[in-house]
C-alpha cells in the first residue's frame, strides 16, 4: 500500500453549523495560545471556563482511570470547536485534552460567549446546533460502545475513521491518517491484543487490510452490518 498524506474530510468538521459571520464573531473574542506535542490543555478536575477553537493541530480528549487506562473521546483538528457549555456546577472539566502534535488553539472565554448568544440570535441559533450536535456525538458512541460488543465498536471506530480521513479509490477508502494498534485499542476502550486480533479477523473476512498502522476499508458496508449502522450525518459518525 502506498503511503497517504493524511487529509481529513471538510464535512465532518464541527463548526460547519456556524455561518462565517458567526465564526468571525469568535475569533474576535479568541486569545490564542501555542502548545507542543505531548502538553496538556487542561486535565481532569481542572477549572476552565472557556471553550476551545483549533487553529492548526490536532487535539485528543479522554479519559484516564488511576490504573492508566485510557479512552479516546475524540480528535479535534483545524476549525474544530470543543468544551463544555453550559459548565458543570463546580466549572470543573471531566476529561482530558492534550496536544498530539505541536498546535495552535484559540481560548474563548465563557462569558464572551454568553455575550455573544445575548446579543446575536443567528449565532444563539447556531451554537444551539453545535451544542446539540456535541451531546449526539457522544451518545452514538457510547451506544457502539456499549450494545454491539467489541467487534462492533471496532467496526464503527473503522466507520468513523472513513469518514474522517478516507479517500475513495474505486471500490475501496484508503484512510490517510496512521493509527497504531494502541491508539485503536484507546478508541475502544480494549487491550491491544484484542485490537490485534480483531483486525487480522477482519482481514480475513475480507473487509480491511491493514499494512504498517494504515488501514485500507474494502467493504464498507460489510462493517456497516456488523455495527447496526444507522447511517448518521458525518458530522456525528466522525472521530
Amino acid at each position: 500500500m502506498t503511503t497517504c498524506v493524511k487529509k481529513r474530510n471538510e464535512d465532518v468538521k464541527n463548526t460547519n453549523f456556524f455561518s462565517k459571520d458567526s465564526l468571525n464573531l469568535l475569533k474576535k473574542n479568541m486569545k490564542l495560545m501555542t502548545f507542543k506535542s505531548g502538553d496538556h490543555i487542561f486535565f481532569e478536575g481542572d477549572h476552565v471556563n472557556s471553550l476551545y477553537y483549533v487553529i492548526e493541530g490536532t487535539i485528543n480528549l479522554y479519559k484516564a482511570t488511576e490504573d492508566g487506562k485510557i479512552l479516546t473521546l475524540n480528535y479535534f483538528e483545524e476549525d474544530d470547536l470543543f468544551g463544555d457549555y453550559p459548565p458543570n456546577a463546580k466549572n470543573k472539566t471531566r476529561e482530558n485534552a492534550k496536544a498530539l502534535e505541536d498546535s495552535v488553539v484559540g481560548m474563548i472565554d465563557l462569558h464572551d460567549v454568553e455575550l455573544l448568544l445575548w446579543e446575536h440570535r443567528d449565532f444563539s441559533i447556531e451554537f444551539t446546533k453545535w451544542v446539540s450536535h456535541s451531546q449526539q456525538l457522544t451518545q452514538t458512541k457510547l451506544r457502539d460502545l456499549m450494545f454491539f460488543g467489541k467487534n462492533g465498536a471496532m467496526a464503527s471506530v473503522i466507520i468513523r475513521m472513513t469518514n474522517t480521513y478516507g479517500k475513495q479509490q474505486g471500490n475501496k477508502w484508503e484512510i490517510t491518517k496512521k493509527f497504531t494498534h494502541d491508539e485503536m485499542s484507546c478508541l475502544i476502550g480494549t487491550p491491544r491484543e484484542t485490537v490485534t486480533r480483531m483486525l487480522s479477523q477482519l482481514k480475513k473476512d475480507g473487509l480491511i487490510d491493514y499494512d504498517k498502522g494504515y488501514i485500507t476499508v474494502f467493504d464498507l458496508n460489510g462493517l456497516k452490518n456488523i455495527c447496526r449502522c444507522e447511517d448518521c450525518p458525518l458530522q456525528i459518525c466522525r472521530l
